[in-house]
C-alpha cells in the first residue's frame, strides 16, 4: 500500500458526497444538513466494520 498523503480512493469520495450534500441540501436548513452528514458518517463506520469484520 502507498503512503501518498494524497489518497483519491479517499479524497473523490468524500468530494463527491460533499458536493451532492450540497446539492441536495439547497433547501435544507444546516440542522438538517450536518444531521444527514452524521448519519451518513455512521453507516459508513458501520459498513466498514462489518467489512472488517467487528475486529
Amino acid at each position: 500500500m502507498p503512503t501518498n498523503l494524497l489518497q483519491l480512493d479517499i479524497v473523490v469520495p468524500v468530494l463527491t458526497y460533499c458536493a451532492l450534500l450540497w446539492w441536495v441540501g439547497r433547501g435544507m436548513s444546516w440542522t438538517r444538513r450536518l444531521i444527514t452528514a452524521a448519519v451518513t458518517l455512521v453507516l459508513v463506520a458501520w459498513i466498514v466494520l462489518a467489512e472488517r469484520g467487528w475486529r
